[in-house]
């Protein structure tokens, strides 16, 4: 992916105490910001796949998506000279995805994909497989993989979104609550109800994690 010089912006605004000097992104970061493009090259490359993820999971559909993932990364190379580097630059563009994909959910608003047509293929918010586990293994996680994304499409997008956060893409309690603009004690609650509606969106399909 290349991007044109950026040009200035408001910048999304959030609280997150972080030094930047400790964001391993920030040396690509402050390349980019003078006009560096292969750094900003870089910085693509290091985090499509978690933004990717991300909107997906939000927006229930692949190939919107890819659009809200593409959204996401050009409208950061154009707030990047805005950037305050007070929160680690990853934290930052998920805050970004987090908005984009919202804006893509509203317009969406179509019902969650059928169980059917959900793809495992692509299973990076899970635990990579091993070669040395058995085909029936290798079955059941991704049986295990289809459920839960569809059981995540079914629950309010509130609850969809802390979960996204805090279980599938490991940000912490403090950066949900600046990511969702929320009091940490409302993320820590939130978070408990949402597993609960997770657990009853899975349904029957609960049974794949008794085995």
């Amino acid at each position: 992916m290349k991007f044109g010089r950026a040009s200035a912006g408001a910048t999304p605004s959030f609280a997150a105490a972080r030094d930047a000097s400790s964001d391993p992104d920030f040396a690509d970061v402050q390349a980019a910001r003078g006009g560096d493009l292969d750094a900003y090259d870089r910085l693509v490359a290091r985090h499509q796949d978690r933004i990717f993820n991300q909107c997906r999971w939000i927006i229930g559909d692949e190939d919107e998506a890819s659009d809200a993932a593409q959204e996401t990364l050009v409208r950061a190379f154009r707030f990047l000279p805005k950037f305050r580097g007070e929160a680690a630059f990853g934290t930052w563009l998920s805050h970004i995805a987090l908005n984009v994909a919202r804006d893509f959910a509203r317009k969406k608003k179509a019902a969650p994909q059928p169980f059917s047509t959900l793809s495992s293929a692509d299973g990076a918010d899970f635990e990579a497989v091993s070669p040395l586990i058995s085909p029936g293994e290798s079955l059941l996680r991704a049986e295990r993989q289809r459920a839960v994304r569809y059981a995540i499409a079914q629950i309010p997008q509130n609850f969809r979104l802390v979960l996204v956060l805090y279980d599938l893409q490991g940000h912490s309690y403090e950066e949900c609550a600046a990511l969702l603009e929320l009091p940490l004690g409302t993320v820590k609650s939130r978070l408990n109800r949402a597993r609960h509606a997770l657990r009853d969106a899975l349904g029957a399909q609960r049974e794949l994690f008794d085995a």
